[in-house]
């Protein structure tokens, strides 16, 4: 019986699709100088996916377009006017939760050059779609 009971709180670990360092120009920063210039962005984004029904039929019908996401995410990016990478990491998470059958998303956006000594700044932020139905 404790085995019945560990196993059925037992929840299949779900699988990840995910998008390695999408760099994408935007107009982002707080300084003066940030707002007159286009700065590279780099995005690295893994979704939940059950990816049972795509290698079960073989049709990419099936599966999370990763190439649909990513030109989502270029497009929206390319014309957006935020001050904080905050905003915009949350903005595209909001996107790829509600637009796209994912049920989780973590992404990490980085700003390269932004600060001397470092490659990269930036955040990580993790969503769930059960946060934003909520």
């Amino acid at each position: 019986m404790h085995r019945q009971t560990r196993w059925s709180n037992f929840r299949r670990a779900m699988d990840k699709v995910f998008i390695e360092g999408l760099e994408i120009e935007a107009l982002i920063g707080i300084y003066d100088w940030e707002r007159r210039i286009r700065q590279p962005l780099r995005f690295d984004v893994e979704m939940a996916f059950d990816n049972r029904r795509p290698a079960a039929t073989d049709r990419i019908e099936d599966t999370l377009d990763y190439k649909a996401v990513s030109k989502r995410l270029i497009a929206f990016v390319s014309t957006s006017d935020f001050g904080l990478v905050e905003t915009l990491a949350e903005r595209c998470a909001a996107i790829i939760l509600d637009e796209f059958e994912v049920g989780h998303v973590r992404l990490k956006l980085s700003k390269p050059g932004a600060v001397r000594g470092a490659s990269a700044v930036g955040v990580i932020i993790e969503r769930t779609r059960a946060e934003r139905e909520a």
